[in-house]
């Protein structure tokens, strides 16, 4: 692995990766002012290595040669073998630059290219939460409940953004309210605790709503997330629409820590796939109460916005705009560049 200087730019046209555990997307980005070229949606499952993936549904269908690759990947980056936490694939650079011709491999945190999506997505690819306020270029949070829980941090500080990827989605989560102390006992730990994970993700889901019919003294008939999501649109299931709604309660509340952990006055952004599935529960009072229920800063919470993000692809737009310009982000490539 040679080091090249911080922030170089990668040689075009550069392949754009986002792998999370079930879904991989890729786009080719032919030079710096040009629209992405977009590939259709694959599943992990599909393909037995990433290599595979990457020549049979990019490279065999279009006749541009990417030069370089940025991909962001679920899971940390460590070596010159990068395991994904939610799937069997493994990233290994040198082998893309010598088996598939790339010169040039930057692999990033996938909350970190979420994180870059918060710095640059306009208006139209965001909803507001709450009281409607334009984000102000300071400290951002990004949060993702989907198969797991993503959280990254993004700094803003001598004209350039930097993003703060950690573990956030494992800190401790705790029961407040009556309802809550009546419901914990029946969540399933992991090792004693109850993270922020066991709750705030797809399993999360469907961990909420088991604990919830066991308060009640009920069965769970639902097991996947898809069937609390549409038991709570249907209306047809009480269990299910209240487990809605505290997902909605504890999503704001672990939003309003991290906001007040970065002191976030450029907002908290909900990516992932629940947030923009559950939009019509977020706008309901829950979310924005509990973001703002944090004695003695509720007037300090009150003034910062919150979003869903819509776009369809915000990860692959985040790593877009740092590939056209690397230098409006502090993106330490020490460790996560491979060049042939």
């Amino acid at each position: 692995m040679h080091h090249a200087a911080e922030n170089h730019r990668l040689p075009f046209p550069i392949l754009l990766g986002d792998i999370g555990g079930t879904n991989a997307r890729f786009c080719i980005l032919a030079d710096e002012s040009s629209e992405p070229i977009q590939f259709p949606n694959l599943r992990t499952a599909d393909f037995p290595t990433i290599d595979d993936a990457i020549r049979m549904d990019v490279l065999e269908k279009t006749s541009v040669r990417p030069r370089s690759a940025i991909l962001a990947v679920a899971g940390p980056i460590e070596g010159d073998e990068i395991d994904l936490t939610n799937c069997d694939w493994i990233v290994r650079p040198n082998a893309l630059i010598s088996d598939l011709g790339f010169e040039d491999v930057l692999v990033l945190n996938d909350f970190e290219a979420q994180a870059l999506a918060a710095a640059c997505l306009t208006e139209d690819y965001r909803e507001v939460i709450g009281p409607s306020a334009r984000p102000t270029v300071a400290s951002r949070v990004v949060l993702g409940p989907g198969t797991g829980l993503g959280v990254a941090g993004l700094v803003h500080a001598r004209g350039t953004w930097f993003p703060v990827p950690g573990e956030g989605g494992h800190v401790d989560i705790g029961p407040r309210s009556q309802r809550d102390y009546q419901i914990f006992p029946y969540l399933e730990p992991i090792e004693g605790r109850i993270s922020a994970e066991q709750l705030l993700c797809g399993r999360g889901l469907v961990n909420i709503y088991r604990a919830v019919c066991a308060a009640d003294g009920m069965d769970a008939t639902l097991t996947l997330p898809s069937d609390v999501t549409a038991g709570w649109q249907s209306g047809s299931n009480r269990q299910a629409a209240e487990t809605v709604s505290l997902f909605s309660t504890y999503l704001g509340r672990l939003a309003g820590d991290m906001a007040l952990i970065f002191m976030a006055k450029g907002g908290v952004y909900l990516a992932g796939g629940i947030s923009q599935r559950i939009i019509p529960a977020l706008n309901q009072p829950e979310f924005r109460r509990a973001f703002e229920d944090k004695a003695p800063h509720s007037a300090l919470m009150r003034q910062i916005p919150t979003f869903v993000v819509t776009h369809p692809l915000a990860a692959i737009a985040g790593l877009a705009s740092y590939a056209r310009t690397p230098t409006s982000y502090g993106i330490p490539t020490q460790g996560r560049r491979w060049q042939g």
